[in-house]
């Protein structure tokens, strides 16, 4: 059964569509960028710099793409990095530190605690322990 467009009185039959919202522009670029240079010193300013807009907008367009604010996306790629080093290197914690960009290394083991429910050193062993230990086991 086909509608006509028009009820009596010449209302429309049907709501019309509403207008397309514009999507926000995806973050990916400035995202690529940051991860690019996570040992030097990124800050939410500078991520809304980074991007030409206001760190407010920045909050808010992190918030709807990713669902988690600047500052929180940024740490959580910095222990993601440190996760990778620590699998994949013999590296020491205190070069991790840097190479992640994180302060200090008592700042990096609370934060990877924080997030990961362990030390670097068990997550490390849980990936083979490369131990200079040679004392027989009894």
């Amino acid at each position: 059964m086909v509608m006509p467009p028009y009820r009596e009185g010449g209302r429309l039959q049907y709501a019309a569509a509403a207008p397309a919202e514009r999507l926000p522009e995806s973050l990916a670029p400035l995202l690529d960028w940051a991860i690019e240079r996570l040992c030097e010193p990124l800050t939410v300013d500078g991520l809304a710099a980074q991007a030409r807009i206001s760190p407010r907008t920045l909050a808010r367009r992190f918030a709807g793409q990713l669902g988690i604010g600047p500052g929180g996306w940024l740490l959580q790629q910095r222990v993601m990095a440190a996760q990778a080093l620590l699998e994949e290197t013999d590296l020491p914690v205190e070069a991790i530190t840097t190479g992640v960009g994180l302060s200090s290394a008592a700042n990096l083991r609370r934060r990877f605690h924080a997030m990961v429910h362990t030390t670097p050193a068990a997550y490390r062993c849980s990936f083979g322990c490369r131990t200079s230990d040679t004392r027989p086991s009894r």
